[in-house]
């Protein structure tokens, strides 16, 4: 009974003051428009940038180093000796992965863990007495097209034709800009140990990455170890799995198994996704602040009517009503303003969201996404929502604590 009754009550109290009623919706549905199109494009943004990122690389990289030298054999010996060893040297040894081919079998048997054996280095390019320092990586194409995205970036040619082509190579565009080269033209590739050998250029990709597209080439695995006189060696191990976000765990553990540095592709990029928590925390502050703003609104409208209705409210409680029945009343007038806030704020976002996703712009270097990257889901609607209601009622908290407490026998007597 006593909702029905606070409810009109409360409904006719902030329809007797309309303008600054609306003033407070329209504060509060603004600052949840903003908040949930500000959400949309940082979780967009957030989500494409992690999508390339996972989907331009492998997600982990076994390389044939070892993250920490090992223990010099006093050390070993004296592990709590108070002794010192200086300008020592670290052992060489033959780089390269030990029994690489067994391991990538032993991987690939793994459901939905695709593994491949890379050898990569440092040669130069060279074609019509111009010279380009290079990445190369010695891949194998099947696999490589299921690791990286390299063959969807394709413009000419394929990986699939180095298969098909003796010496063949595959070059980024801005290199073959740079040089002068065409797809079937003819490359001389130059290594650190002096070999000279002509390569036939079978593909030519574009990532929209400078140091990629002009720094990096891909041959098969077999010519890479005949470039770099490392027959038979792999200094790489290149692993896709089925869930991207387990690859910190399965790092560690080839690591701590096989001694050999595991790199996960969080591990790479741990600054870059560091900059999205900074960029989050400022951006969701400043939206936030639009909140509380629109809360103040709230809390005066509601502390007006309790100063300008002290007599009502006095009527209200010497008719039987509870303190906590008043205090429920403005309470419910705050909810009613975060509701209808938040519900024309949904309106407003859409709105946004529409008119955000229509526009493009160019940026150089990008061939793709020539504009804002939205994310509709409805996780910020919720988000958007709770923060309305959550300061809605916040702000009539103590304007209600107020009304709660007026002394109807002394309310009554002075205005007798």
């Amino acid at each position: 009974m006593f909702w029905r009754v606070g409810f009109e009550i409360a409904m006719a109290q902030l329809l007797n003051r309309r303008r600054q009623t609306l003033v407070s919706v329209l504060g509060v549905a603004l600052g949840v428009g903003f908040f949930i199109a500000t959400a949309s494009i940082m979780r967009g943004s957030e989500e494409d940038f992690v999508d390339r990122l996972v989907n331009n690389q492998p997600h982990i990289t076994i390389k044939d180093e070892f993250r920490n030298p090992a223990a010099q054999p006093l050390f070993l010996v004296y592990p709590e000796g108070a002794v010192s060893l200086a300008h020592t040297k670290p052992r060489e040894y033959l780089r390269g992965i030990k029994n690489y081919a067994a391991k990538v079998e032993e991987l690939s048997a793994r459901p939905g863990v695709v593994a491949e054996a890379a050898l990569t280095g440092q040669i130069i390019v060279r074609y019509a007495n111009k010279d380009l320092s290079a990445s190369v990586a010695g891949i194998e194409p099947e696999k490589e097209m299921q690791l990286t995205k390299v063959e969807t970036d394709m413009k000419e040619g394929s990986l699939l034709r180095l298969r098909t082509t003796a010496d063949g190579i595959v070059i980024g565009q801005g290199m073959a800009t740079e040089l002068g080269l065409h797809l079937d033209d003819l490359a001389t590739v130059i290594t650190p140990a002096g070999l000279v050998k002509p390569m036939k250029v079978v593909g030519i990709f574009y990532m929209g990455n400078l140091l990629l597209d002009e720094g990096q080439v891909y041959v098969l695995l077999k010519n890479a170890q005949v470039l770099l006189d490392k027959p038979f060696i792999a200094n790489q191990i290149r692993i896709r799995l089925p869930d991207p976000n387990a690859a910190e765990t399965v790092a560690a553990q080839l690591e701590s198994r096989w001694s050999y540095r595991a790199d996960s592709w969080q591990e790479v990029n741990r600054d870059i996704l560091g900059l999205f928590v900074i960029r989050n925390a400022i951006t969701y502050s400043i939206v936030g602040a639009i909140m509380v703003v629109a809360s103040f609104g709230i809390f005066n409208i509601i502390s007006t009517v309790v100063m300008e209705k002290r007599r009502d409210i006095a009527i209200l409680m010497s008719m039987g009503f509870r303190s906590v029945d008043i205090e429920r009343i403005f309470l419910i007038q705050g909810a009613l303003v975060g509701v209808l806030g938040m519900v024309i704020g949904w309106a407003i976002a859409l709105g946004l969201l529409q008119l955000l996703a229509s526009i493009r712009f160019s940026i150089p270097g990008m061939t793709d996404r020539q504009g804002f990257v939205l994310d509709y889901g409805v996780a910020q609607f919720l988000v958007g929502g709770f923060f309305s209601l959550v300061s809605a009622i916040a702000a009539a908290w103590y304007p209600a604590r107020k009304a709660a407490t007026v002394r109807p026998v002394e309310i009554i007597r002075g205005a007798a």
